[in-house]
Order: C-alpha cells, then sequence, then structure tokens
C-alpha cells in the first residue's frame, strides 16, 4: 500500500483527520520560518540574538513545537519583515 493511499484511508476517521490538519498547519509555520531564516542567511544562532531569545527556542519553533504570537512577531522583527495571520 502506497503511504498516500494509507493516508487517504486514516483520514477518513474524523480525529485523525484532525490531528493531521493540525499537523500541517504547524509544519506550515516551523518551514516557514526556516525558509525565511535561510533566506537571510542567518543561523538559529544569530537570529536568536537578533530576536532577544536563545538558539534553542528557534530550533523548536523550526520542529513545529508551540510558540506564542509576540515571540513570532519578535523575530519577524528580527527578519525585517512583519507578522501576518490569514485564515484561509
Amino acid at each position: 500500500m502506497k503511504i498516500d493511499d494509507l493516508i487517504a484511508e486514516k483520514r477518513q476517521d474524523p480525529e485523525f483527520d484532525q490531528t493531521y490538519k493540525e499537523a500541517g498547519e504547524k509544519l506550515a509555520t516551523a518551514v516557514a520560518l526556516y525558509h525565511a531564516r535561510e533566506n537571510a542567511g542567518l543561523t538559529q544562532a544569530e537570529l536568536a540574538e537578533r530576536a532577544h531569545t536563545t538558539q534553542a527556542t528557534i530550533a523548536k519553533i523550526e520542529r513545529g513545537d508551540n510558540v506564542s504570537f509576540e515571540k513570532l512577531q519578535a523575530i519577524a522583527h528580527a527578519l525585517g519583515k512583519t507578522l501576518t495571520v490569514s485564515f484561509v
């Protein structure tokens, strides 16, 4: 069985589907931060210093761990960006 088929089958369960969607949203945030940091040419430690946080915090966010809007806003500003949230 292909992984895509297995996922499609599992997503028929509403509880699994909700968890799957939530994990995807967290991953999208993690990937967005990673790409923004890489595009800025910064290491995790350099970004952490600019955002007045720790390298471990940046690493946690890039792994998809929970983070406050205030922390994301500080990181966005350290990258010379603004934080925008959209509901789609």
